[in-house]
C-alpha cells in the first residue's frame, strides 16, 4: 500500500509513536490523516484532523467510523504499559488494564474500520506490536503479555482481512525514545526510525517488519534452542 493519497486513522496519535507516524504520513504525501485521542485538544499537529477516541469505548470507536468512512490505512497504536510482574500486587488488576487497551483496543477499532477499508478498495491495518510479544522480564511481564495477545490477534486479522484486501503489517520493536520509556534505562530507537522503517515495509506489501537491531536479534533467537523466549531478557 502506498502512503499517496491515502487517508490514515491513527490511534494514540497525539504524542510519541502515534505523532511520528502522523507527521511522516504528511510527509509522504497522505492526503488526510485523522488523529485519535482521548482528548482531542492535546491534538496539535497542523494538518491532521482530531477525534475524539478512547479505544475502550465501543461507542466513540463506531463514532469514529461512521465519522472516518474514507479512510485506507488503520494504525493501531493507542496503549498503555505499566511495570510489573504477574505475581505483583494488583497483578491481576494490571492486566486487565494492559489487556483492555493493548488487545480488546485494536480489536474493536478494526472491527469497526474493516467494512469502512473493504468499501475503499481494502486498504491496511498496522498494529503497533513490541519485541515483548517473544520475550519476558519480571518488569514488563504483563505488559508483555498483553502484547503477545495482539500479535496472535494481528496474525489472526490477517487471514480474516485477507479475503477483502486488506493488508495487515505487525510492528515489532523494542524501547523507543517516547515519554512512556522515560524510566527505562535502556538504548532506545528514535520513534521516526521505527516509522520510516514500518512505511517503508507496509508500501512493499509485507507482513510483518521488525522496527530496531534488538528485535531483529530477537526475532531469529525464536527458533534456537533453547529458545530465546525460555530466558529472563535481563540476562
Amino acid at each position: 500500500m502506498k502512503l499517496q493519497n491515502a487517508t490514515l486513522f491513527i490511534t494514540g496519535a497525539n504524542r510519541g509513536i502515534g505523532l511520528a507516524f502522523a507527521r511522516e504520513a504528511l510527509a509522504r504525501g497522505a492526503r488526510k490523516v485523522y488523529a485519535g485521542a482521548r482528548d482531542p485538544s492535546s491534538v496539535t499537529l497542523p494538518g491532521v484532523e482530531p477525534v475524539a477516541l478512547d479505544v475502550n469505548d465501543d461507542e466513540q470507536v463506531a463514532a469514529a467510523a461512521r465519522r472516518c468512512g474514507d479512510v485506507t490505512l488503520v494504525i493501531n497504536n493507542a496503549g498503555i504499559a505499566a511495570f510489573g510482574g504477574f505475581l505483583a500486587d494488583g497483578g491481576v488488576e494490571s492486566a486487565r488494564r494492559q489487556m483492555e487497551t493493548n488487545y480488546f483496543g485494536p480489536l474493536r477499532v478494526t472491527r469497526a474500520f474493516a467494512p469502512v477499508l473493504a468499501a475503499n478498495g481494502g486498504g491496511a491495518v498496522l498494529n503497533v506490536l513490541s519485541v515483548a510479544s517473544w520475550i519476558s522480564s519480571p518488569t514488563l511481564a504483563v505488559y508483555g503479555a498483553s502484547k503477545s495477545a495482539a500479535w496472535s490477534l494481528t496474525n489472526g486479522l490477517r487471514i480474516d482481512l485477507r479475503a477483502q484486501g486488506t493488508q495487515v503489517l505487525g510492528l515489532h520493536m523494542g524501547f523507543v525514545d517516547t515519554d512512556m520509556t522515560q524510566g527505562i534505562a535502556m538504548p532506545k530507537t528514535s520513534p521516526l526510525d521505527v516509522v520510516r522503517r514500518a512505511f517503508d515495509a507496509l508500501e512493499a506489501g509485507a507482513e510483518e517488519v521488525l522496527g530496531d537491531e534488538l528485535t531483529q536479534h530477537v526475532k531469529r533467537g525464536l527458533s534456537v534452542e533453547p529458545g530465546i523466549y525460555l530466558q529472563d531478557a535481563r540476562a
